[in-house]
């Protein structure tokens, strides 16, 4: 009876052990379930990462470089344009007078390539300095065909701007050019000239050009081409093709700085013949 007593107590006592057992292991997390202790918090993150020495920090948190440049690009231009108010540069409208309209309205037939779409309205004013004029009135002119067919090389610059007839110059046909000597360097803002506006016309190949040698040989700057095709051998324009108004063709020089200035073209599309009514050269003497 003793015996019997123990192995029932003995036996109780193993299934209370293996009930805790089995219930300790319910309650204990497994490892997909145990939080990751190791991972950082976010704060931590970017305690880390400011703590980086600027020379070591990665590339891909660095300021990308194209940013840099342009931000670098973008504070040097207006230190320029805060240099240049402080240096007292008054820019005000080129006193421009320009000759009578023959016509109005552009022609919409005019099959050209790589022709501008008219403005629609008058021209906007052109900035330049304070005291800048048009130092190209009564100087010499040169010119590829020294025997015009009507007219004479000098009234190029001699003020006429208008298109009636005994106004205009005419040159040989293919290609020809005129080249006025303004006697001195000057730093030059524009140049403006007329070929023929009594009718609408384009005259192609336009190449405007500046320097210091009077053969063109060395230093020279183009500041306008529309040789589309590389037909003059200066190299192949970028500019648009232009119907000739009265308001003549404005081309930017920018400040180049030169004695001589010469303009090319190779016929336009009523014939093969060149035409120059007015050169205007706007621009203040280099101090």
């Amino acid at each position: 009876m003793k015996r019997s007593t123990v192995s029932m107590m003995f036996l109780f006592l193993l299934l209370i052990l293996a009930f805790a057992v089995s219930a300790c292991e319910k309650s204990s997390p497994t490892a997909a379930e145990q939080p990751q202790a190791q991972a950082e918090t976010p704060k931590q993150v970017v305690k880390e990462v400011s703590a980086v020495p600027v020379e070591t920090v990665p590339a891909e948190l660095a300021l990308p470089k194209k940013i840099e440049e342009a931000a670098i690009e973008k504070t040097t231009e207006t230190a320029k344009t805060v240099e240049k108010a402080e240096s007292g540069v008054k820019m005000v409208p080129l006193p421009i007078e320009l000759p009578k309209p023959m016509f109005v309205g552009t022609p919409q037939n005019l099959k050209i390539p790589n022709l501008e779409k008219p403005l629609g309205k008058p021209r906007p004013p052109f900035y330049a300095p304070e005291g800048t004029t048009n130092v190209a009135a009564g100087k010499a002119v040169a010119s590829s065909d020294e025997e015009p067919v009507i007219g004479e090389i000098d009234m190029i610059t001699d003020g006429d701007k208008e298109a009636s007839d005994g106004s205009f110059t005419e040159l040989g046909p293919f290609e020809q050019n005129v080249t006025v000597d303004l006697g001195d360097r000057y730093e030059i803002y524009a140049v403006l000239f007329w070929h023929f506006h009594k009718q609408p016309r384009v005259y192609f190949d336009v190449v405007v050009q500046v320097s210091d040698d009077p053969d063109f040989v060395e230093g020279v700057k183009t500041i306008f081409n529309n040789d589309i095709d590389n037909s003059l051998g200066f190299g192949v324009g970028s500019d648009m093709h232009y119907v000739e108004t009265s308001e003549g063709k404005l081309v930017d020089a920018k400040g180049q700085i030169a004695r001589y200035v010469r303009l090319s073209s190779n016929g336009n599309n009523a014939n093969e013949l060149n035409h120059y009514i007015e050169v205007e050269v706007y621009g203040k003497p280099v101090k």
